[in-house]
């Protein structure tokens, strides 16, 4: 498989690019996360979401721990070809660490001190039974 297309993707500084997660059937965004040239080819090559972990310095291959993977169907990059579009099928139905179907469980909302941010999507799966 020819890799001349990842020369077209503008990675930052440290050589990563952000890739957002979205759900192929309902639209709804699951997660952000990084990636670098070799997490790009992978996930274009098997067809299964790998990012470039920043905190663990490494290769990440979503579901590896968990088993919730991400099937992808599309890759895209906007206009500016500094961000990646995942468009992916979210096995197990958990694409959050915390249990949760997306990483954007909490919301901005105005509470007895002003504004704060609240919970407001539920834990699917406890954590502790996902991760060893």
């Amino acid at each position: 498989m020819s890799t001349d297309w990842i020369k077209d993707v503008q990675f930052d500084e440290q050589g990563l690019i952000p890739a957002i997660a979205q759900d192929w059937q309902t639209g709804q965004v699951l997660m952000v996360a990084w990636m670098n040239a070799q997490a790009l080819q992978q996930t274009a090559q098997h067809k299964k979401a790998t990012y470039w972990s920043r905190s663990r310095q490494k290769l990440w291959h979503k579901g590896e721990e968990s088993g919730h993977e991400q099937i992808v169907h599309e890759i895209r990059r906007d206009c500016d070809a500094d961000v990646i579009l995942l468009q992916v099928e979210q096995k197990g139905g958990i694409a959050c660490h915390t249990g949760r179907a997306r990483c954007f469980y909490q919301q901005l909302v105005p509470g007895p001190e002003g504004l704060q941010w609240a919970d407001t999507d539920p834990v699917l799966k406890d954590p502790k039974s996902i991760y060893r």
